[in-house]
């Protein structure tokens, strides 16, 4: 590789692209071979639905992506054998492979092996986005029918989604939303920002837009929102400003100091103390003197932990269920050294076959999958480990 890679410096602008060009076909082709054993993967595992948490854990990925690998991988080597062979050959890549599988996966199998072979020669050379459209199309013309009702379903299946983003920014979208509806709220929220804009307001259309649909989602207008709750973990010596270290929100990730100060000291914003070991930064009490005991034990926990404990979950802990590291039918207590957080799908997939965890005293959550691979999970620190005591 050192080798190759020092020889680039020599080519020409042709030459490059060349190897560009053998490069991706080279991809292609071990992307099919990785897309048959995550297949194979599934079928020895019976299907189940852990398969998809195994090999995110396994491979590093967010769990749609590997949810998305896995799926295409039964696809392609099911009913899609053509498109299969169209990356062996290195003439379409994987993701536009994806692609295919997406478009096609609520055909039936006799169908899909249709559209399948009129999509065969009409891929090669096309972007993912032309690959998706053809095989869209392909797929309503292979059952008009079966359109039809895809259309209503998707159309019942709407959703809002949340995607957290870097630098203090996420997003909200509309999943599936109706068209209609969502034409009709983009004109709306444009009209607006428009006025606005005419009237003097110095933000951009873009800035005048999401502004007002935030507002408008939070019961306000012009600025006006309601009260929102969100968990920012910040040390005092980041608060008074005499560090710069990141902060982090819960669910999100990290932030800038100054912007973690700057909602921090917000007219509506409520501060807890919380108790750290002074080198390791690990969480040990917090003040809860409105609290019950047990709404405590779980406050403790919830803070502690920050997020789902599963590895590669960023679900924020304070909307994750609590979980006995010990079921509580087999003497497990209700404690901070017995209790976790995990999300919905993650505490169901504890209970799956196969798979084990184990708390440890420290809080470090020990998790092996069915395939014998081990993941640690311990609780973040709120801060980074000291030398010495910082006072």
């Amino acid at each position: 590789m050192k080798e190759l890679n020092a020889s680039l410096n020599s080519l020409g602008a042709n030459d490059c692209m060349l190897v560009a060009q053998e490069v991706t076909s080279a991809l292609a082709r071990l992307e099919a071979a990785r897309y048959r054993a995550l297949s194979r993967l599934s079928e020895l595992r019976g299907g189940v639905r852990s398969v998809i948490q195994e090999v995110a854990l396994a491979l590093s990925l967010v769990d749609g992506i590997a949810g998305s690998l896995v799926a295409t991988g039964a696809a392609l080597t099911s009913r899609l054998p053509r498109t299969l062979s169209l990356l062996d050959r290195g003439s379409l890549s994987g993701f536009s492979a994806q692609k295919v599988a997406e478009a096609t996966a609520w055909l039936s199998d006799e169908d899909s092996l249709t559209a399948d072979e009129v999509l065969e020669s009409r891929l090669s050379g096309k972007n993912s986005t032309q690959v998706r459209k053809a095989a869209s199309y392909a797929a309503a013309r292979t059952d008009p029918a079966g359109a039809a009702r895809r259309t209503t379903q998707r159309r019942e299946g709407r959703r809002l989604s949340v995607v957290q983003g870097d630098s203090g920014v996420a997003s909200i979208e509309v999943i599936d939303g109706q068209v209609e509806k969502v034409t009709a709220a983009w004109e709306r929220i444009n009209r607006e920002a428009r006025t606005l804009r005419d009237g003097g307001d110095s933000r951009t259309m873009d800035q005048l837009r999401a502004d007002i649909a935030l507002d408008l989602l939070l019961g306000g207008k012009g600025g006006a929102t309601e009260r929102a709750e969100v968990f920012l973990y910040m040390d005092m010596f980041t608060y008074l400003g005499l560090n710069d270290d990141p902060v982090k929100m819960a669910g999100h990730g990290h932030l800038p100091a100054a912007l973690g100060r700057h909602i921090a000291t917000g007219p509506n914003t409520v501060l807890r103390r919380i108790i750290t070991d002074p080198l390791s930064g690990q969480v040990q009490d917090l003040g809860r003197t409105r609290y019950r005991p047990d709404a405590a034990t779980a406050e403790f926990v919830r803070v502690r932990d920050r997020e789902c404990r599963r590895p590669g979950c960023g679900s924020a802990a304070q909307s994750c269920e609590l979980d006995h590291s010990i079921p509580w039918q087999f003497q497990g207590e209700t404690n901070v050294a017995d209790l976790v957080t995990y999300c919905k799908r993650d505490h169901r997939l504890k209970d799956e076959p196969g798979w084990t965890y184990h708390l440890e005293p420290d809080g470090t959550l020990r998790i092996t999958t069915p395939t014998g691979q081990t993941y640690l999970s311990e609780p973040p620190p709120l801060h980074g480990p000291r030398s010495e005591p910082p006072f």
